[in-house]
Order: structure tokens, then C-alpha cells, then sequence
């Protein structure tokens, strides 16, 4: 692995340390490749995903900040749908900007709290 791709897995160990979801509660996680973004809503109590989107469902072609913010209202959609207001979020070890900052905008734009 490439020291970039360590350090980022280290950051996520310290974060997961201190951030868990619950049912009550539950963990906006955001997952980042190149091409693509996704976003989960887990219960780590449980172990179950509640509810999930990805840029990979898109039809029409934007940049890729567009995508992030259209991932997280669809996630804040399918949250509430399932019936969660409130979520932690976990950014995974990336950097709160650009992508992930957009995809956590949108979430709260769209009606999800953290």
C-alpha cells in the first residue's frame, strides 16, 4: 500500500474508535474511488446496512462534486424512508472537503441531522 492509502486507514481506525451507530442513531458512512461515491447508513449494533446509495445508479453525466451531492440527498431520501432523522457521520478517513463535504451538505439539505 502507498503511504496515502496507510495513513487513511490509520484515520479511519482513530475515528471508528470514538464513532459507533446504533438504532436510534446510526453511522453515515461515505466510501470514495476514483470514479465513483458511496454512502451507507449502518447499525453496528446490529451489523445491518439500513440504508444505502451510490453514485452508481446515475443516469445523466455530471462532475463528480454534482454526483457526491446527488448520493447524499438520495441517502437522506432512503434514510427517511427507513424511518432515521438522526445519523453520525463517519467521513472514513477522508478529508471533510470536496466530495465528502458535498455528499454531507446535501444529507443535511435533504432533512437527515448530524
Amino acid at each position: 500500500m502507498s503511504g496515502k492509502s496507510d495513513r487513511r486507514i490509520r484515520i479511519k481506525a482513530h475515528i471508528r474508535h470514538k464513532i459507533s451507530g446504533t438504532a436510534q442513531k446510526p453511522r453515515l458512512t461515505v466510501f470514495r474511488s476514483n470514479a465513483q461515491i458511496y454512502a451507507q447508513v449502518i447499525d453496528d449494533v446490529q451489523g445491518v446496512t439500513v440504508a444505502s446509495a451510490s453514485s452508481l445508479g446515475l443516469k445523466e453525466k455530471v462532475s463528480k462534486v454534482e454526483q457526491a451531492a446527488k448520493v447524499g440527498a438520495l441517502v437522506a431520501k432512503v434514510a427517511q424512508e427507513a424511518g432515521i432523522s438522526e445519523v453520525v457521520f463517519d467521513r472514513n478517513g477522508y478529508l471533510y472537503h470536496g466530495r465528502v463535504k458535498q455528499l454531507a451538505a446535501a444529507a443535511r439539505e435533504a432533512g437527515l441531522k448530524f
